[in-house]
């Protein structure tokens, strides 16, 4: 029986819970108040980002209709392509600009016969250059800058696809035969002293070197001793091969036709012409030809630039120096600019002409300088035309 002890009840016991220690319970307490606490605002921020997400997504059948799969690109793939043609475009545009520098000097002739021809774009996206040394008179090679490019043109949109080699040895042919008519109905301006010389001004001609630059390739086409020199990686790699009447294939050619090869101060055809190929010169057909040598290189992306010059360059500088001094002048105009010179130095602008670069224009002005400071005795002119891509 229960009994009473100092007030208190004793022999009874009453069901009680397991005592639990006062740390262990203290940190239960604590996990049950973050729970009530951060599962209300966990709940209340995902409410609300999916309210704000669901605001910004278009309606379901617009994003079914642009993006099929989860996979493909939710950009209309008419507005990738437009995208890209115009990326393809500007580097087209950029790769097919013309640039280029042209000097031609009388250096130590009494006469300017040289004549220089540049045509950007002339059939397009197609760029010619032409070099025309002229002997006896200036007025064939005038001719041919007047009308050459004129004629490739003309030759090139007559056929079907790039049928370089026919399309150049036709355009020269016709060139020669319209010099011919000119002379024949002596149609001459009133400085031209070549009638002073021979009643039929037929002792006229001039060589004829032409470049072709498309963005694919280089097509150059020679005819006499003026030259074209392509840099390739810092190697001179010569597209022309000067027709001299010493060369042994030419000099086989002349003998075959009866001609005959005398050497007076050098090898000339009947003693007379110092060049086995050459437009006009009617008095020395059948030996002196108007036929070109034509070499079609594919472009490359060492390619760095074209040199076409007159043999008043080349008489004293070989394709090697031609080359080094081009590309000089080429990669220092990447450079920062040098500090002005002094005002004595700014001479050589006197022989510069026609340009769209100036590092080109600095290559041409520097060779002709070289040419005449190594006593070149002939006309100088050279066009140096920048290759480099973008």
């Amino acid at each position: 029986m229960a009994g009473m002890c100092c007030g208190i009840s004793v022999g009874e016991t009453e069901p009680t819970s397991p005592v639990e220690p006062a740390a262990r319970t203290a940190r239960r307490r604590r996990m049950e108040l973050r729970q009530l606490k951060f599962i209300p605002e966990m709940a209340e921020s995902r409410i609300k980002r999916r309210k704000i997400v669901d605001d910004e997504l278009p309606p379901p059948q617009e994003v079914a209709r642009e993006c099929h799969s989860a996979s493909e690109n939710c950009f209309p793939q008419s507005v990738l392509k437009t995208a890209a043609e115009q990326e393809e475009a500007v580097e087209d545009q950029l790769d097919n600009l013309a640039k280029f520098g042209v000097t031609s000097v009388c250096g130590r002739r009494r006469d300017m016969e040289d004549a220089v021809s540049i045509r950007p774009s002339f059939t397009g996206k197609d760029h010619f250059y032409g070099v025309f040394d002229g002997h006896g008179c200036s007025h064939v090679a005038a001719k041919c800058k007047e009308r050459m490019h004129a004629i490739i043109k003309e030759e090139i949109e007559s056929r079907e696809g790039e049928e370089w080699k026919d399309a150049m040895a036709k355009s020269f042919t016709r060139m020669d035969t319209e010099v011919g008519e000119r002379l024949t109905e002596k149609v001459r301006t009133s400085s031209c002293r070549c009638e002073l010389q021979t009643p039929q001004c037929d002792a006229v001609g001039s060589t004829a070197v032409v470049a072709v630059v498309t963005p694919q390739k280089i097509i150059v086409s020679n005819c006499g001793d003026s030259r074209a020199v392509l840099c390739r990686n810092g190697v001179a790699i010569p597209l022309s091969s000067d027709h001299k009447p010493d060369r042994p294939d030419e000099l086989s050619r002349i003998e075959e036709a009866g001609g005959r090869v005398i050497y007076w101060d050098g090898p000339r055809v009947l003693g007379v012409l110092a060049m086995s190929r050459a437009i006009g010169d009617n008095y020395l057909k059948p030996y002196v030809i108007p036929n070109p040598e034509v070499t079609v290189m594919d472009r490359s992306s060492d390619d760095e630039c074209l040199i076409l010059a007159s043999d008043g360059l080349w008489d004293v500088i070989s394709n090697e120096t031609a080359v080094s001094v081009a590309r000089m002048c080429l990669n220092n105009a990447e450079k920062p600019p040098s500090p002005p010179r002094s005002p004595g130095s700014d001479a050589v602008v006197t022989l510069g002409g026609e340009s769209s670069d100036k590092a080109c224009s600095d290559a041409s002005i520097l060779l002709t300088k070289l040419a005449l400071a190594r006593h070149s005795t002939d006309n100088v002119s050279v066009v140096v035309v920048d290759l480099r891509r973008k």
